[in-house]
């Protein structure tokens, strides 16, 4: 749903081009008029913003508009956009919908990105607060202390209010967090991840309030960036900027069988971590059951389509087999929608070059289990 607010030299015209839900909040998308300057706000469904009438109490749409109608479009961008840090997420039309919100909140409500004290959330090293973290065993949200600290290198969780000790200490070094709001089952459900032992401990966490859960997201974020500065001092932020944090590849369920390839097919959750493959018994688990490292076609990894004909057992019939120095790996999809899916996703994988920190990682980052 949007609403375009067009600007010329005699008026400003605010038209619905689909007539907005009772509850909505905006978002301001990039103008396609180049003949003259506008506002193309998405309308999104929200239950913390009371009515379409109330678009007209949005502030930012006192201030911006007249702003933009004098200036412009690049006028407006400079004054509201003059600040942001490098390591600041900015989202895209591909993003959930709370770090889209925020995005355009931070710019035009908060002015987060003109008066750079506004950014303290995040960007100063040091953040404590709670959230509502799942119970790897029970599968419960309680809320729990954490700690994030640029100065110790580490994001920590406390399992009661008043501990001295953690109960987990993740290492910025290997930390990545990621927003799976449907997976966790909220608008503001974050994903982060970490290394233990040379394999991956997943951990969910969400807060009620949209604007914490993000400033903990780029909090991450600004920790993880000074990390490779230090780490990579020649690097310029264009280059360390998408090591910040990572969406994964690809997630959904597939069925695999063990490396005998004669053992029944089992149904698993999978997920693409940049070279990462990991399957689970349930897609909130808090370890993988394995994990397999996908190199590239340079490495002697490849994709196929199907399944060797002697395949047996699996219910579902659109077979994968990926083939790595070691080993075939089997796996089959519901649909031949997925199939084509997770082929396109490994392909992509597979025919980027191979980096000289990922062929270390063949050796200390990936956890192989041979288990179902």
């Amino acid at each position: 749903l949007y609403v375009h607010i067009r600007f010329n030299r005699s008026n400003c015209r605010v038209g619905f081009l689909t007539k907005p839900a009772a509850g909505a909040s905006c978002l301001l998308r990039r103008p396609p008029f180049p003949e003259c300057s506008a506002l193309r706000l998405l309308v999104l469904s929200s239950p913390r913003v009371s009515g379409a009438a109330s678009l007209a109490n949005i502030s930012c749409l006192h201030a911006c508009p007249q702003f933009m109608a004098s200036a412009g479009n690049d006028a407006a961008k400079a004054k509201y956009e003059q600040k942001i840090p490098a390591f600041y997420y900015r989202p895209t039309h591909t993003d959930c919908q709370v770090l889209r919100e925020q995005w355009f909140r931070a710019r035009y409500e908060r002015d987060e990105f003109v008066y750079i004290e506004k950014q303290e959330p995040y960007s100063t090293g040091y953040r404590e607060g709670f959230l509502w973290k799942r119970g790897r065993d029970n599968g419960q949200f309680l809320s729990r202390k954490f700690i994030l600290s640029e100065r110790e290198g580490s994001l920590k969780y406390f399992n009661k209010h008043d501990a001295r000790e953690p109960k987990a200490v993740m290492r910025i070094e290997t930390l990545n967090a990621t927003f799976r709001p449907a997976k966790i089952g909220s608008p503001n459900g974050l994903q982060v991840t970490y290394l233990r032992d040379n394999s991956t401990r997943n951990i969910f966490v969400y807060h009620e309030d949209g604007k914490e859960m993000v400033d903990w997201f780029n909090a991450i974020r600004a920790a993880r960036f000074h990390y490779l500065q230090v780490a990579f001092p020649g690097a310029s932020d264009a280059d360390l900027v998408p090591k910040l944090t990572r969406n994964f590849v690809k997630e959904g369920y597939m069925e695999k069988t063990g490396p005998k390839q004669t053992e029944g097919f089992k149904k698993r959750w999978f997920t693409m971590d940049d070279r990462r493959l990991m399957y689970f018994k349930d897609p909130l688990d808090a370890y993988a059951r394995g994990e397999v490292f996908i190199g590239s076609k340079e490495n002697n990894y490849t994709v196929l389509s199907g399944l060797p004909p002697s395949t047996q057992g699996n219910r579902w019939p659109f077979g994968i087999t990926i083939v790595t120095p070691d080993r075939k790996f089997l796996f089959a999809c519901e649909t031949e929608a997925e199939q084509k899916d997770w082929i396109a996703a490994f392909q992509r994988v597979i025919n980027r070059p191979m980096l000289p920190q990922e062929y270390a990682g063949t050796q200390t980052h990936t956890h192989k289990v041979t288990g179902m």
